[in-house]
């Protein structure tokens, strides 16, 4: 497929120096610095030295039950020091990692640690899953003889198996090698331009592709030290910051809505805090701006998908930032805008977000037509719609499968949420498609308000009225408490669409 005046590439490549090798990481910082800061959580502290000796101990008692390169090790812990351990622990030997939500039912669990074909599960209580697969709790990792031999460095190993959140279906294990991971912390730290200076604090849940490559592997990478949460909380988040003084953090959207409807006397130190990642979902303008104006430190949205290893552009660290968009490709990165037909569209065209690097997947699992049809010439179809502009800025407006067709009118449903979130007494908003008989869909939105706010249907359709074209304006508007989430910390849409379809 021809390359068009709407591809945009960084005239930039992933930094020159040697790629950092993970099967090797924790050898590395350790001869570098060993007494020096490396992962903490909230019972222990690990310095270089002692994260390598964790790391060997751990790929021992694996390799004592039979792991070995091309083999993959399930891990369904919460956030804790021993996930990050477990992890470099498999990939000393060769083998791969499957992050497992540990929220998920016995059934949910079976179906990914079955499908990966993992052989080792470690989990918190080493209560088995699935028969036949042994089971370790994470405690039993430390008992191990060190490891002596040396560690597996392969490029095109598979090294983690990430798992689709499986809205249209049974979850699909994205692929990503080595390779992936390598390219993708390189860009990440770039484009973040993290240092050895820089510390950073884990809120987002592990068993996300996000965590593990924006809070974990990208600060290891670049020398700086990790401090892990159990899970972002509200009431001692900015205790923590205080506190710990890290340099930088990535959440959701949601959790900076949380952090920006806090009482106004709500006034911490964040002043060792160079700036936040806000990804995982499109980001309303306001919402960055306000923060911004509020807290005195940056958010820079960030956009990208499993398939792509996390992270595809960056609103610059240091730079133009267009609030309400998601910046420019990282380092070594192309974006284009698509038609229906795969054809690249001019620059200001509105179409289908694709991807290339060498961050893109090597495919899904054991799914060659779903990877085909993903996967073409180069390109990962995202499924995402957007456009690009002059500047080669990236806006999200919706997802190819809830765009609302209205009446033969296509209707993205981020412009409408981002015209209810601007009303001042409203929270967060979520805009979903419902069948009707005559006009094929209607729209439908939820809101909720900020604490203390009030609202009614009529003034949010009033407010919509002013700023929207009659045919994108809500059919129904529901006030309701809280939007539904998922374990992410996401607007879960596929339940709202469940309930207007149930309505």
């Amino acid at each position: 497929m021809p390359n068009s005046i709407a591809d945009k590439e960084t005239s930039m490549s992933p930094s020159k120096q040697e790629m950092t090798r993970f099967s090797d990481l924790p050898s590395s910082r350790a001869a570098a610095a060993p007494d020096a800061p490396c992962i903490a959580d909230a019972s222990a502290a690990l310095s270089n030295s002692d994260f390598h000796l964790c790391v060997l101990r751990a790929a021992g008692v694996f390799e004592t039950h039979g792991i070995k390169a091309g083999d993959v090790v399930a891990l369904m812990l919460p956030n804790q020091a021993e996930f990050v351990v477990a992890m470099f622990a498999a990939w000393h030997l060769g083998a791969a990692m499957t992050p497992i939500n540990p929220a998920l039912t016995q059934k949910e669990a079976s179906h990914q640690i079955v499908d990966s074909r993992a052989k080792l599960l470690i989990n918190s209580t080493g209560e088995a899953v699935v028969a036949g697969v042994t089971t370790l709790p994470a405690t039993a990792q430390k008992d191990g003889p060190r490891h002596e031999g040396k560690p597996v460095d392969d490029p095109s190993a598979l090294a983690l198996l990430i798992y689709t959140s499986g809205t249209t279906g049974l979850p699909k294990g994205v692929m990503l090698d080595h390779a992936n991971i390598e390219a993708m912390t390189e860009m990440g730290r770039e484009g973040l331009q993290i240092t050895s200076a820089d510390h950073c604090l884990l809120i987002l849940p592990l068993f996300h592709v996000n965590g593990i490559v924006v809070s974990v592997l990208t600060p290891l990478a670049s020398g700086a030290h990790v401090t892990i949460r159990r899970r972002f909380d509200i009431d001692t988040f900015f205790a923590d910051i205080e506190r710990l003084r890290p340099t930088f953090f990535s959440a959701v959207p949601t959790i900076y809505t949380m952090l920006g409807a806090l009482p106004s006397d709500v006034r911490p130190d964040v002043s060792s805090l160079r700036y936040g990642v806000c990804g995982a979902a499109p980001a309303s303008a306001e919402l960055l701006t306000g923060f911004e104006a509020r807290y005195g430190f940056p958010l820079v949205e960030a956009y990208g998908l499993s398939e792509g290893t996390c992270g595809s552009t960056l609103n610059p660290v240091d730079g133009v930032r267009k609030a309400g968009t998601v910046g420019l490709p990282l380092p070594g990165q192309k974006i284009a805008i698509a038609d229906g037909k795969g054809a690249h569209l001019p620059p200001g065209s509105t179409g289908e977000v694709l991807v290339a690097g060498p961050n893109v997947m090597r495919g899904y699992l054991n799914q060659p037509d779903a990877t085909a049809k993903t996967i073409v010439n180069g390109w990962l179809h995202t499924g995402d719609i957007g456009r690009i502009d002059d500047d080669g800025y990236l806006s999200i407006v919706g997802r190819l499968k809830e765009m609302i067709i209205r009446g033969g009118e296509n209707i993205y449903p981020k412009e409408i949420e981002d015209v209810l979130v601007e009303h001042p007494s409203v929270l967060e908003a979520a805009v979903v498609g419902a069948p009707d008989e005559r006009l094929g869909e209607i729209v439908v939105a939820f809101v909720s308000r900020r604490p203390g706010a009030t609202v009614t249907v009529d003034a949010l359709n009033a407010h919509c009225a002013s700023r929207l074209a009659r045919h994108k304006l809500p059919a129904i508007i529901h006030i309701i408490e809280s939007l539904p989430k998922n374990a992410v910390g996401k607007i879960a849409k596929p339940v709202l669409r469940e309930q207007v379809r149930g309505q």
